[in-house]
């Protein structure tokens, strides 16, 4: 007998007619209060926990090897970063010692040497005035093209800048004070470490009026902007663009994709309006507050009090063993990946997954064709977009070689991270102008996580997310298809959302869809945005449907996808009752587990305000009450919360 539900993660006390998200997920809730060191706290991170404790284990364990002990060997480099990132003692003795040199360069800038400094800091440390970096031409995604980008926050998001209210001010006032307090922990006095605090805060603020905003940034059409060397010269000229280039290891740029021609224009002028010590200022906390996670503990507890405390709510740090292992599973993350999924993914859980990937396929193709609101014309290319699709599971089938990458233990662990992600940017500098690898992987394969890539039209399933609850070998399928069908189906429908939608099928920026097409699409997706809109997510702030909409589209197509793939893969067959559910009450019960979770009120305003996604409660509530065999599967009739009339439902793909 197959798995079927487990009942402790239901309240049997909710009605599911009411609130079905609380139902089917509410035992979970009460049963996973949230801990200190979490703001959120949900099925993926239990995952994520899982595979953390797992690679944990792997990366000790490398310690008892011979090989650690033989220089130049992966477990020698992957077990000596973790015992510097678990020495504290060393980190606190160091004190700022590690920032010195990089502190001293930077005060010797002038507009002399603004081509080498910007190019060295490039290298690790900060994108002052804006970042670059090698990524498939959006026109032409076989090759390899540069990138200019905005500059980054130190709060991520402009709005903290911008917006006043009572929640930025007290999230800016804190800010303001990490800024003074970490650049005191650097040597700086307190009246120069006060003067920084004001000149980043100034200039943020300025960068944030002139950047792009969340919903801009969604539009891949407004991030395409090409332009010859000759022309990025001429119309940014402040900046000696080729020697910048040039010392980064990127010779004989000859064009270049500027994701934003707004801030640039901006920059270009602000920047000469900058003394030379603003710039310093600027340049120097953003080296120091990009290095706090590897220096000593008073540097991570300036960090943690800002961005996980009075942002997120965070009560408790992190355990060191976790902050200095996530060091080198990101740097060897493929090193690791092969310890992982040679231990923890067995063969036979990709064999069910590539049969399960097809079967979504086929569904998504029929919904493709049975789509009203479309014109055949433009379903036939997007039945060809989607059978172009490819297919990463687990692993990838070629591995990142790490040997030049050397971990020197007598170098402190700063100058060894640092050196590591010079290697790793002169990687990607070195891949200009030549073709996209298209087997190159995204993710680790022990990452908890999927994603579609619209510029190589692919799905990415590591083998860390293809485990109980997401995908569970011994559970009946309802509930497989519900969960993990869900995600696939998800993922597959980002290549039809807002913004997958505009690339093609070799994952080129190309319009191939009718314009009245275009147009039922808005219209379906303006209606998708105000639902969402409408939704309170705390007292008087709503969610942003716009800026999620994307998400919005590939849930509600996921869930649909996922449940014709798993009736087509009954045949004649009906879908067996389990333990009091019917096979279609377990699919939606599988899909609102895989969102259970536990969510701070500081992070609620966090997210909204910086994530792409709804708020859980909303994946599974706002998105469920679309969706008719959802009403048939737990007798929603008009009345109750969770109806929606037919006239209000939106359906898309």
């Amino acid at each position: 007998m197959k798995k079927g539900i487990n009942r402790e993660n239901l309240d049997v006390a909710v009605d599911p007619r009411q609130d079905f998200y609380g139902y089917a997920c509410g035992g979970w809730q009460k049963s996973h209060p949230l801990e200190g060191e979490y703001s959120q706290f949900g099925t993926f991170n239990v995952l994520a926990e899982a595979a953390r404790d797992n690679v944990r284990s792997l990366i000790e364990t490398l310690s008892e090897d011979d090989d650690s002990k033989i220089p130049g060997t992966i477990a020698q480099k992957i077990s000596d970063l973790y015992a510097m990132g678990m020495d504290m003692p060393r980190r606190d003795k160091e004190g700022n010692k590690p920032l010195r040199p990089v502190l001293e360069r930077i005060e010797s800038y002038s507009r002399d040497n603004l081509a080498e400094t910007i190019a060295w800091l490039s290298f690790g440390l900060d994108s002052t005035f804006f970042g670059y970096g090698v990524g498939p031409d959006p026109g032409d995604s076989d090759i390899n093209m540069l990138h200019v980008m905005e500059a980054g926050l130190g709060l991520g998001d402009r709005d903290y800048y911008l917006e006043k209210n009572e929640t930025n001010d007290r999230i800016m006032a804190a800010y303001r004070e990490y800024i003074a307090k970490v650049m005191r922990l650097a040597g700086y006095s307190e009246e120069d470490a006060s003067r920084v605090s004001d000149t980043v805060i100034e200039i943020e603020t300025e960068y944030a009026r002139h950047k792009k905003t969340r919903e801009e940034r969604r539009d891949p059409l407004l991030g395409y902007n090409v332009r010859s060397i000759e022309e990025l010269e001429a119309e940014y000229p402040v900046f000696p663009w080729r020697k910048i280039f040039d010392l980064s290891g990127l010779e004989e740029v000859k064009r270049v994709n500027v994701a934003s021609p707004k801030y640039m224009k901006f920059i270009n002028e602000y920047f000469p309006t900058l003394t030379d010590r603003q710039i310093k200022d600027l340049m120097a906390f953003g080296s120091v507050s990009s290095s706090t996670g590897v220096l000593g503990s008073e540097f991570y507890d300036a960090d943690f009090e800002m961005f996980s405390r009075v942002m997120s709510g965070v009560e408790e740090k992190k355990p060191l063993w976790k902050r200095a292992m996530s060091i080198p599973n990101s740097m060897f993350g493929e090193a690791v990946g092969q310890l992982y999924v040679k231990k923890y993914f067995p063969k036979e859980n990709k064999e069910y997954m590539v049969n399960l990937v097809e079967n979504l396929r086929t569904a998504l193709g029929k919904h493709i064709n049975g789509l009203s609101w479309m014109s055949d014309a433009t379903k036939q290319k997007a039945l060809e977009k989607l059978a172009a699709l490819k297919v990463k599971i687990g692993y990838p089938d070629k591995w990142k070689d790490y040997s030049e990458i050397k971990i020197d233990p007598s170098r402190t662990y700063m100058e060894n991270v640092l050196a590591a992600s010079e290697w790793f940017t002169r990687d990607n500098y070195s891949k200009m102008d030549k073709p996209v690898d298209k087997e190159e992987w995204y993710m680790t394969p022990q990452t908890v996580n999927a994603y579609y890539s619209p510029l190589t039209n692919e799905i990415c399933f590591p083998a860390g997310i293809l485990q109980p609850p997401f995908f569970d070998i011994n559970a009946d399928d309802a509930q497989n298809y519900g969960a993990i069908g869900v995600v696939i189906g998800h993922e597959m429908t980002h290549g039809f959302d807002d913004s997958g939608r505009k690339y093609d099928l070799n994952g080129n920026l190309v319009n191939w869809w009718d314009k009245q097409d275009e147009e039922e699409f808005k219209k379906l997706t303006d209606r998708l945005v105000e639902q969402f809109n409408n939704i309170e997510v705390a007292p008087g702030v709503h969610a942003n449907g716009r800026f999620t909409l994307g998400e919005n589209i590939a849930d509600q197509g996921g869930l649909r996808v996922a449940l014709t793939a798993y009736h087509d893969s009954l045949g004649e067959k009906e879908g067996a009752e389990i333990d009091g559910f019917s096979a279609l009450q377990r699919f939606y019960l599988a899909y609102a587990s895989v969102w259970a979770s536990n969510i701070r009120p500081e992070e609620i305003l966090v997210r909204t305000q910086s994530d792409p996604h709804s708020l859980a409660v909303n994946r599974v509530n706002a998105t469920l009450r679309n969706l008719a065999p959802f009403f048939d599967a737990f007798g929603i009739k008009e009345g109750n919360t969770m109806f929606r009339p037919v006239e209000e439902r939106v359906i898309i793909w």
